[in-house]
């Protein structure tokens, strides 16, 4: 009994350092052959390339004319001409700049993505680190429910005891077989899912011990930190600097636009060709457009900041979550190690001081408390996970 003990401590307490190191390779599998992330990718490079059109130049105009005189004795008329429209000279700094942005933006809508699908893989591996630890236990807790059966029906045999401790001995194997098998599901459930973020392909993951990384100490240090690696944040202050700069491309469009060419025209003895030179005024084509994005950039503002407090306000409660998980973690070990009292029933059953059934639930108690420990251990790394993913 107290070797099956010892097992135990190890397989729970102890936490060695391939076991981030697999998650590791778990995230980078998924981030090579996530469906999702393939197909963005290519969206991006898409999008790059349509953020660079409409920037340049319009077309030049090329047009020819031949018309027929009447009467037939004043010969016909040719005319050709060529022009090309300018917008007023800084449109063109302002379009190029904000087609650089969008593609700035493109790349961290690409990242956001990524992270969203790092921590989602992050989060099925704490489940799973879980899942199986507790397969772990539970095959162990088979095997010695397994070997209190067979020793109870050997005695049940023999006369030296009842029908009803021998049920309770048969019980006990049957609910921890089935709480075995039932944790085989879920655990292949995860790995279907957990393929699934792999693009199809089958991992295989079988770490069943937790990491324990270290815990900020300095929160408002380390949120300075996560606040620029964030991409939301990256994307809203790129987005405010594209309605700045369409603010500016807005003005500059309702300046006059350059028109110039060049222009032939022959006749029956007569050729005139030279230069053309036109203006467009927008009077009206414009309107409200540098308002609109003046207002833009305001509310832009108000929407970039309002993210950062709820953001910070959510960090700082995974923050506070986290150490008041770590504590109880730390209490739980100590305490489970401090009042284990595994051998002593072994030997009040032995010596016939307790019933079956009240060393069935000494044990239940035991069990309980282990795989609490294991559900808090957990649920502080799933909350490590997400204040971790900005690092």
């Amino acid at each position: 009994m107290k070797f099956i003990f010892l097992i135990i401590s190890i397989s729970v307490f102890s936490f060695p350092l391939f076991a981030q190191n697999t998650v590791d390779q778990v995230l980078t599998e998924v981030e090579k052959n996530n469906t999702t992330l393939v197909a963005l990718r290519k969206s991006v490079e898409a999008e790059k390339i349509g953020n660079k059109t409409g920037i340049y130049l319009q077309n030049p105009e090329i047009e020819f004319n031949y018309l027929w005189g009447s009467p037939s004795a004043i010969g016909n008329r040719t005319d050709f001409s060529i022009s090309q429209t300018f917008d007023f000279p800084t449109a063109y700094g302002f379009k190029n700049q904000i087609s650089d942005l969008k593609n700035e933006q493109t790349e961290l809508e690409y990242q956001k993505q990524l992270m969203d699908i790092r921590l989602k893989t992050s989060l099925i591996c704490c489940d799973l680190i879980y899942a199986n630890a507790l397969q772990t236990e539970l095959n162990k807790r088979v095997e010695y429910a397994r070997s209190i059966a067979k020793s109870y029906q050997v005695k049940f045999e023999k006369g030296e005891t009842n029908i009803l401790e021998y049920n309770k001995a048969q019980l006990n194997l049957l609910n921890i077989s089935k709480e075995l098998e039932s944790n085989g599901i879920e655990r292949n459930a995860l790995l279907a899912e957990l393929a699934g973020l792999n693009g199809g392909q089958a991992v295989d993951f079988t770490g069943s011990v937790f990491q324990i990384a270290e815990l900020p100490a300095d929160f408002e240090q380390w949120y300075v930190l996560a606040e620029q690696k964030n991409p939301t944040f990256s994307w809203l202050k790129k987005e405010i600097e594209i309605s700045q700069k369409q603010a500016g491309l807005n003005k500059a469009m309702s300046l006059p636009k350059l028109q110039t060419g060049y222009m032939s025209e022959k006749v029956v003895g007569q050729q005139f060709q030279g230069v053309t030179v036109g203006l467009s005024i927008p009077l009206w084509e414009n309107k409200n457009k540098v308002k609109y994005a003046e207002a833009n950039s305001q509310a832009l503002e108000s929407i970039a900041a309002d993210n950062k407090i709820q953001f910070y306000n959510h960090l700082k409660a995974l923050h506070t979550k986290t150490i008041a998980l770590q504590k109880n973690v730390y209490e739980y070990r100590s305490s489970l190690l401090s009042y284990d009292s595994s051998e002593l029933s072994k030997k009040v059953l032995d010596q016939g001081e307790i019933s079956l059934i009240n060393y069935i639930m000494e044990f239940s108690l035991y069990y309980e408390s282990v795989n609490k420990l294991l559900e808090l251990e957990r649920d502080m790394n799933k909350t490590m996970a997400e204040l971790n993913q900005y690092m």
